[in-house]
């Protein structure tokens, strides 16, 4: 797991989430659901910042994870949002071309989320190629054990 790469993730999630929850136009435009002079319905409004502040909850859990264990569950968290908005978004826009780009992102940031996951830590990178070399005990010579020493004890 790379924790760096979730945490900035999660960073930004969150980020991205107050600003939606403060301007929702910021995701309307883009889904094609604002007004025609880029204005935001009060009803579209109020489906949308849910959504906002449940990506910057999820974002701020990644970034505030005390461990390991809490991080991967705050990474799956999202991961499972994102893959829900795909799944709803998929079908729920009015034009083709904006549920095409918002599965895209959606999809994207699971990627990028599962990317972190399976990741391994930027220092254990190239250690996992080298083998440790086996331990071998030092061969301790005895007194008086040499070869000669040896062969002249046979002779006796």
């Amino acid at each position: 797991m790379n924790e760096r790469l979730l945490r900035l993730t999660g960073a930004v999630t969150a980020v991205y989430g107050f600003a939606v929850a403060r301007r929702p136009e910021l995701l309307a435009r883009p889904s094609g659901i604002g007004g025609p002079d880029g204005s935001v319905p009060a009803d579209v409004a109020a489906c949308l910042r849910p959504l906002a502040f449940r990506d910057a909850a999820c974002g701020l859990a990644m970034v505030l994870a005390p461990d390991a264990s809490a991080l991967r569950t705050a990474t799956l968290l999202r991961i499972a949002s994102d893959l829900g908005d795909a799944a709803l978004l998929a079908t729920a826009l009015p034009k083709r071309r904006h549920r095409a780009m918002a599965v895209a992102v959606s999809l994207g940031w699971a990627a990028l989320s599962a990317a972190g996951l399976l990741a391994r830590p930027p220092a254990d990178r190239g250690h996992a190629e080298r083998r440790p070399e086996p331990h071998r005990p030092r061969r301790r010579r005895l007194r008086g054990a040499g070869p000669r020493r040896a062969a002249g004890n046979l002779s006796r």
